[in-house]
């Protein structure tokens, strides 16, 4: 079986292939799949894992031999589905992966931004705690977590476990999920669901965990922040367009909420011209680029999890397919 692995890059060069060697005739490329190479790199190849490489018409036309696509990541929109279900191309992708890494960087956003670590270890390094007397400092203050009300928009498998470590913590967790409807999970039962306005009024703490969809795209907007505490700290883990980014800069800027901690932007990489970039603050905006999934473990995993998937189609199982 002859194999392509593209955008090695954007997994890692630290992680190892050598599974998805021991399964075919693997082709590794660092760079996407284009209608320019595809006829060169797709030849005779009948499995393709990829992330971000747009798979139009035009690319699968010169994949004669092509049956799967695999992909190093959760989302599948950069393939177009119809003409894949049409050509008999199974599209398969990789779920629940990054679920620990994305949570725990969740918590380290918001930390960096709750407690001003930048301004604490600054002033330290500058060789100012040294000159004092004082055994410590405590004019930029910060509050503990506990007894604050922690909002999630997207209590999916992400949001459940950053609602468990916010309890750990003794945050009251508070959800609105993605679809406006209950998931109906037994897990969410311990949490209390509200209306979108209600999480916006009462969250001292509000964390983006919801897939992008018309119903979700610039769901934080001018309306939705003035809704919002003064207070209120803002964290977005899940896609880029979920918020409005010259609305958010706006809000920053006009003291709205108090501080946003974001992992994705509406156009990655981040444009030179974004709104965002007027705030050089760091108490107030932290921008981290899009690495909230990419722990090595959850890279290892996802790797792992495109070689089980690519297992199971060869024994005629459907595993993971998202096109049936």
């Amino acid at each position: 079986m002859r194999i392509v692995a593209a955008e090695i890059d954007s997994v890692g060069n630290d992680i190892d292939y050598s599974g998805l060697q021991t399964l075919g005739d693997v082709t590794f490329y660092e760079d996407k799949i284009t209608e320019e190479n595809a006829k060169t790199r797709l030849e005779g190849v009948e499995v393709l894992c990829i992330n971000k490489s747009k798979i139009t018409q035009a690319i699968l036309d010169d994949a004669d031999d092509l049956k799967l696509i695999c992909e190093f990541a959760t989302g599948f929109d950069n393939v177009d589905l119809k003409a894949c279900t049409a050509r008999e191309i199974k599209v398969a992708n990789v779920a629940g992966y990054s679920t620990s890494s994305v949570a725990q960087h969740t918590f380290a956003l918001l930390f960096y931004l709750m407690e001003s670590l930048k301004d604490y270890d600054e002033f330290v390094k500058s060789g100012e705690y040294a000159a004092q007397d004082h055994f410590s400092k405590v004019d930029i203050p910060f509050h503990e977590l506990e007894g604050v009300t922690w909002g999630i928009i997207g209590m999916g498998n992400i949001g459940r476990k950053v609602a468990h470590i916010a309890e750990a913590f003794g945050a009251k967790v508070i959800f609105c999920p993605a679809s406006g409807r209950s998931t109906h999970n037994s897990d969410d039962e311990s949490f209390e669901m509200v209306t979108f306005d209600e999480l916006l009024r009462r969250s001292d703490v509000l964390s983006l965990h919801c897939p992008l969809s018309d119903k979700t795209r610039n769901l934080i907007d001018k309306d939705a922040l003035v809704k919002m505490k003064k207070t209120a700290i803002l964290i977005n883990v899940a896609r880029g367009p979920v918020v409005n980014e010259e609305d958010l800069t706006n809000a920053l800027i006009n003291g709205e909420i108090a501080a946003a901690g974001l992992d994705v932007l509406s156009v990655e990489p981040m444009r030179k011209d974004n709104p965002l970039l007027k705030i050089q603050d760091s108490s107030k905006l932290l921008i981290t680029p899009h690495m909230a999934w990419a722990s090595v473990e959850a890279r290892t995993r996802c790797v792992d999890e495109v070689k089980k998937n690519i297992l199971a189609y060869e024994r005629g199982e459907n595993r993971n397919i998202v096109n049936l």
